[in-house]
């Protein structure tokens, strides 16, 4: 592995959501604030789409462990439940204790008595669903009428939901058009920008432990943006491939060859076509040829520079 040859103390690019790397970049900074002015305001359904890869998992983690004692969060990251196996987890994620045979009526007044229970604490009760794009009809159906449950004050549940953007088509059924009308926040996460892939991957650097100069070249930057498109996940399986790759050749600075060899490594990666190719042999020629004229005559430097 390459952690030792580039002083890190833990994989920097790993795909599995680790809230330590968590980045602010200006889309999660904006989805985060949105989710819990949402939330602390009580609202009923709130709603983040983004296409794969680009953290909802994630941002989804991060607002957890942002809420505090005040709230009490249910987590659901698998969306292939029927209606009353998407009770019975919830009833698992509060603490209920339910009898090895139970109706779906018993489950529904056991999750009232205990939102019930929490309301008069003081608790807020917040249900996060994840991938919701692949949920079942009848169990979106049952996740509505289940946010029916609610006091003269308040909700006694308040339900945000991860999807990719398809999530959106299957809103629009007709079957669940009061979902939708439901839903009073609505955000979509965006890719990373150039400048932000760049400080992403610093920043990942840094937590991972890694204190030497500068780990990716210029070129390789613009490589791995054109391949990646931004999307968080692509630039860590690049990054990962890349690092590797560097490694393996016993450098300590990734260049435009180490990215190339991760891309061709990677499928879910687009080419970069004919006139992406070309515009970075420019490139490159560009900054072998006026880094050789300023080696020639470095005065050049000083007196421009």
């Amino acid at each position: 592995m390459y952690l030792q040859h580039f002083g890190l103390k833990e994989s920097p690019f790993s795909i599995t959501p680790d809230t330590s790397f968590y980045f602010a970049s200006n889309s999660y900074k904006e989805a985060l604030s949105t989710l819990l002015f949402a939330i602390t305001s009580g609202e009923g359904f709130i709603k983040i789409t983004g296409e794969v890869g680009t953290g909802k998992t994630l941002l989804c983690r991060k607002l957890m462990s942002s809420l505090d004692e005040n709230f009490k969060v249910a987590y659901v990251p698998n969306p292939y439940l029927e209606p009353q196996s998407l009770l019975m987890v919830l009833a698992d994620e509060l603490g209920i204790t339910l009898p090895n045979t139970v109706t779906q009526h018993l489950l529904l007044k056991a999750l009232n008595l205990e939102l019930l229970r929490f309301a008069r604490a003081g608790i807020k009760v917040v249900v996060c669903l994840d991938e919701v794009q692949a949920m079942p009809i009848e169990t979106l159906e049952a996740l509505r009428l289940l946010s029916n449950l609610e006091t003269e004050k308040r909700k006694l549940i308040q339900v945000v939901i991860f999807g990719q953007p398809e999530l959106e088509e299957k809103l629009n059924q007709p079957s669940i058009r009061q979902l939708k009308q439901r839903i009073t926040f609505d955000y979509l996460l965006d890719r990373l920008t150039r400048d932000e892939m760049q400080y992403y991957l610093n920043h990942r650097l840094v937590v991972a432990g890694y204190q030497g100069s500068r780990m990716f070249s210029n070129i390789a930057l613009y490589i791995m943006y054109l391949k990646s498109k931004g999307v968080p996940r692509l630039v860590n399986i690049l990054a990962h491939k890349a690092l590797l790759a560097t490694y393996g050749k016993g450098k300590k600075e990734v260049g435009a060859r180490e990215v190339f060899a991760a891309a061709a490594d990677t499928k879910s990666v687009e080419s970069i076509g004919k006139k992406g190719f070309a515009l970075i042999l420019i490139l490159v020629t560009l900054i072998i040829v006026l880094t050789g004229i300023l080696l020639a005559y470095p005065s050049i430097y000083s007196n421009y520079f």
